[in-house]
């Protein structure tokens, strides 16, 4: 399992709680769901970085 940091966001009050409105309706935590958003952006952008741990 990879690492991870913590550090601090600034979201607009308002997209925040349609983020958490979007976690609850998923069942994840906001920052599970803030982690998932993130990791799907970078897939369609294809600037996803590739796993080290990866089984084939």
């Amino acid at each position: 399992m990879s690492k991870k940091k913590a550090f601090a966001l600034r979201v607009d009050e308002e997209m925040l709680k349609a983020i958490e409105k979007w976690a609850s309706d998923e069942f994840r935590s906001t920052n599970g769901q803030i982690e998932w958003m993130l990791s799907k952006a970078l897939k369609e952008a294809k600037r996803h970085p590739k796993s080290k741990n990866k089984e084939d």
